[in-house]
C-alpha cells in the first residue's frame, strides 16, 4: 500500500510540474534593428563623455515591460563608475511567457539587478540621475540611476547609486511604448577615470492597428 502511495505522489508532482507556467527569455541583440519607430525619448542632463553606440530594438509587436540595471557599488576611494548598463525586457500583447532582452553597449563593472516589471502595460517615459562633471581631478560617475514610468501609472526606480540629481522626465510614448534603446558610453580608460554610461535614449513604437 505504501508503494502505491509513493507512486501516486510522484505522478502528482510530475503532473504539477507540467502545469507550471514557464517563462522563456532570449537575448535579441541587433537582430530586429530594422524595426520602424515613431519617436525618440531623450533627457537634457546626460553627461559629455563617450559616444553613441548602437541601437537594439524589441521584435515587431513587442514592447518594453521591465528592466534591470548593471551597477558598480561604491568603491570607497577607488574609481567609481556607478551605472554601467540598462537592459530592457520586451513582451508581446501583455503575455509575459516569452520575453526578449535588449541593452545596447554596456560597461564592464558591477552586477545586474533583478528585473523590475510594470504590473500591466509598457514602459513609456524615463528620468535619469546624473552626477555632473567633477573637473580635472574629480572622480566622474556620470549616470547613476534611472526611473521609468509605466502606461499603467506606476513608477519604477533602478537599483543604482544616489550621487547627482534626477533631471526632468522625458516625453512620453503615448500609443504603444518604448521599443528600443541606445547608450552613450565612454570607452574603458585603462587605469584612468572611468565614467562608463553617460547618457541613454529610447525609441517609441506604435501598437499595430487591427482591422
Amino acid at each position: 500500500m505504501a508503494s502505491l502511495f509513493a507512486v501516486a505522489t510522484v505522478l502528482a508532482l510530475v503532473s504539477a510540474g507540467f502545469c507550471e507556467e514557464k517563462v522563456f527569455l532570449q537575448r535579441a541583440g541587433t537582430a530586429f534593428n530594422s524595426r520602424q519607430y515613431r519617436s525618440v525619448l531623450t533627457v537634457s542632463n546626460g553627461e559629455q563623455f563617450g559616444n553613441w553606440t548602437w541601437p537594439e530594438m524589441c521584435p515587431e509587436n513587442f514592447f518594453a515591460v521591465g528592466f534591470s540595471v548593471r551597477v558598480e557599488s561604491n568603491q570607497y576611494g577607488g574609481d567609481d563608475t556607478a551605472l554601467n548598463g540598462i537592459r530592457l525586457i520586451c513582451a508581446k500583447d501583455g503575455s509575459r511567457n516569452f520575453l526578449y532582452s535588449i541593452e545596447s553597449h554596456t560597461g564592464y563593472f558591477g552586477e545586474w539587478s533583478h528585473p523590475q516589471y510594470c504590473p500591466t502595460g509598457t514602459l513609456t517615459s524615463f528620468q535619469m540621475r546624473v552626477e555632473p562633471h567633477k573637473g580635472l581631478f574629480g572622480d566622474d560617475t556620470a549616470a547613476n540611476n534611472i526611473k521609468f514610468r509605466c502606461s499603467s501609472n506606476p513608477t519604477l526606480e533602478g537599483a543604482g547609486l544616489d550621487w547627482g540629481e534626477y533631471g526632468y522626465w522625458s516625453e512620453e510614448c503615448r500609443d504603444g511604448g518604448i521599443c528600443g534603446i541606445e547608450t552613450k558610453m565612454e570607452d574603458y580608460q585603462w587605469g584612468l577615470d572611468d565614467s562608463t554610461l553617460n547618457d541613454v535614449r529610447f525609441f517609441c513604437c506604435n501598437k499595430q492597428q487591427v482591422g
